[in-house]
């Protein structure tokens, strides 16, 4: 299992990329936090280093920790839209738990 991107999201993270010009691009992971345990954490990727695994996906390279990939496997990015309001959105299949407010979540 991979990390996919939705249409959305490729596209949103493809025009983020585009403007930091040393990019190779997303780096997706998580850390802990929050009441239930974990929260996503998403920045753009400068590098690959030993301990990443890279997804492609919808043009995109998606970098992730091996060490956060048992929590992130099979994961669905998905970018939406609400009003004013726009963010990346997690199908995680790995997640047991969600906090009430949504910020974190448990394994």
């Amino acid at each position: 299992m991979s990390i996919r991107l939705t249409a959305s999201a490729a596209d949103r993270v493809h025009r983020y990329l585009g403007e930091h010009r040393n990019s190779i691009g997303l780096r997706l992971g998580v850390k802990k936090t929050g009441c239930t345990g974990f929260a996503y954490v998403v920045a753009v990727a400068e590098a690959v280093h030993e301990q990443d695994q890279v997804f492609e996906d919808g043009g995109v390279s998606i970098v992730v920790n091996t060490a956060d990939l048992p929590m992130l496997r099979g994961t669905e990015v998905d970018f939406v839209r609400q009003g004013l309001n726009e963010n990346f959105a997690f199908n995680n299949p790995n997640v047991k738990s969600e906090c009430g407010c949504g910020e974190s979540f448990g394994i």
